[in-house]
């Protein structure tokens, strides 16, 4: 930590580091209780775009979690403030739960492919309508690129195959907004007032939470849970800050160590 500033803010990934689906991680709840305790401004970023943020929040209290809505970041988030600044009708490739979060968004003759987790819409005939209307010269957004993520009954495909797909036949190449991108940690950050620098992302995903956060000047701490994989550490220049078991220890070390 020579030469670098106390953490000011904490950025936490939601499943797979407290949460996988309706089941929190051991002692999650009164980790982020500490951590709250302490002089550090938090805020739980997201890629899940398989349920709205309000349906989002409903859950992570149903677990006891002490959050605001407010405060918590999303890929879609993102994605909708994209298609509003580009004013593109999209053709929403997402589950039925999510759409909420574009109420409003005028979806009618679409000329834009938006792609998030739609594992009910990612059949021939809507990948074979978008493909066609990217070939015309609609632009492909992906609010994310996961591989996977962690369900109860193990991993699961992410929107990320599907969107490598739609960008191999057409000669394509997809505009992200979520994680991994450096814009959306540097924006989640400066809604906290503060710089990277001054910050720490915690998350069970090697490439999108620690990878992303450092690449844009954060400190990357990697849990083993969720989807994470045994080496996952050793994939990444350079590496995790730290990996650790659980979001627990990942506190216990803040705790300890940054602040």
């Amino acid at each position: 930590m020579a030469g670098r500033r106390a953490v000011k803010a904490v950025l936490i990934d939601l499943s797979g580091t407290l949460h996988v689906e309706d089941t929190a991680v051991a002692g999650a709840q009164e980790a982020l209780s500490r951590l709250r305790q302490a002089s550090v401004a938090v805020k739980f970023v997201t890629n899940t775009t398989k349920e709205s943020r309000r349906s989002l929040y409903e859950r992570l209290l149903r677990l006891n979690f002490d959050l605001q809505e407010q405060e918590i970041f999303t890929s879609v988030s993102a994605a909708r403030s994209l298609l509003e600044q580009n004013q593109h009708r999209p053709l929403l490739l997402l589950e039925d739960s999510a759409l909420e979060d574009f109420t409003g968004i005028d979806t009618s003759e679409p000329n834009a492919v938006v792609v998030g987790l739609a594992p009910d819409h990612f059949n021939y005939q809507t990948l074979n309508t978008a493909f066609r209307m990217i070939l015309d010269g609609a632009p492909l957004i992906a609010i994310h690129k996961a591989r996977y993520y962690k369900r109860k009954d193990g991993l699961a495909l992410g929107p990320g195959p599907f969107v490598a797909g739609l960008e191999y036949a057409t000669g394509c190449r997809a505009s992200v907004v979520g994680k991994p991108e450096k814009a959306f940690f540097t924006q989640a950050v400066s809604e906290l007032g503060c710089s990277p620098s001054e910050a720490v992302m915690i998350g069970d995903d090697a490439r999108d939470d620690v990878g992303g956060a450092q690449d844009a000047g954060m400190l990357g701490i990697l849990v083993r849970t969720g989807k994470y994989r045994e080496g996952d550490e050793n994939k990444l220049r350079p590496p995790p800050h730290l990996t650790c078991d659980s979001f627990p220890e990942a506190v216990d070390h803040i705790l300890k160590n940054l602040l």
